[in-house]
């Protein structure tokens, strides 16, 4: 497997994976959950982020110290997207929030960009995408084409659940971008929804259908 592809073996990820797919699951439940996966994935995928030297003065004396050296960039594709922000946020507070809107051609499956807002510079940044599931892959690679035309340099992708085929598709388009997914389903059915997959995430997370 290409080693920019992350799935994780985390008991409480696939524990909370579980709960996402469960029909039964209340809408509440399910916001709230797919925080508690973004936090845990992001844990990981801030790994990446750049550090540099620094020192700071504790009640006994001054402490060599490592501290951020780039800015952290969350980028929510809409509107799914949307859910994994409040994990996100709880584990780095002081993020820029960015967001990107796509949706999905029912007819040709292709994604449609209608909405982008960022930062004014990317450059130095480091930028998270997220969106929860990762079918077809086509707006992943859209969002992270229009990132790096921005000026983005270092970019991850974080999602909850993807299909192989959205992996492979995103891979072989930005293979710099490293991926981090919670786990990985065999198929796409023919609307180009994963299976078995949890259902549409922004119907569930909203309450809507």
């Amino acid at each position: 497997m290409n080693k920019n592809i992350h799935i994780s073996k985390h008991p409480l990820v696939l524990d909370k994976i579980a709960r996402l797919r469960d029909k039964k699951t209340s809408v509440a439940d399910f916001r709230r959950t797919m925080g508690e996966i973004s936090m845990l994935l992001a844990h990981d995928v801030l790994s990446n982020a750049e550090v540099s030297v620094s020192k700071v003065l504790t009640p006994l004396g001054p402490a060599k110290a490592m501290r951020l050296s780039q800015e952290i960039v969350f980028v929510a594709i809409l509107r799914a997207g949307l859910g994994m922000l409040d994990g996100l946020i709880k584990l780095h507070p002081e993020a820029r929030l960015a967001h990107i809107g796509i949706y999905r051609d029912e007819s040709t499956l292709k994604p449609v960009n209608y909405y982008v807002r960022l930062p004014e510079s990317l450059k130095d940044s480091f930028v998270v995408v997220a969106d929860p599931m990762l079918a077809t892959g086509g707006s992943a690679v859209e969002a992270i084409d229009i990132l790096k035309v921005r000026g983005a340099r270092s970019i991850c992708f974080i999602g909850l659940i993807a299909a192989k085929k959205g992996v492979k598709r995103l891979s072989r388009a930005h293979p710099d971008v490293p991926i981090y997914i919670g786990t990985v389903d065999e198929k796409l059915d023919g609307n180009g929804y994963i299976v078995p997959g949890l259902g549409d995430a922004g119907d569930r997370m909203f309450g809507t259908n």
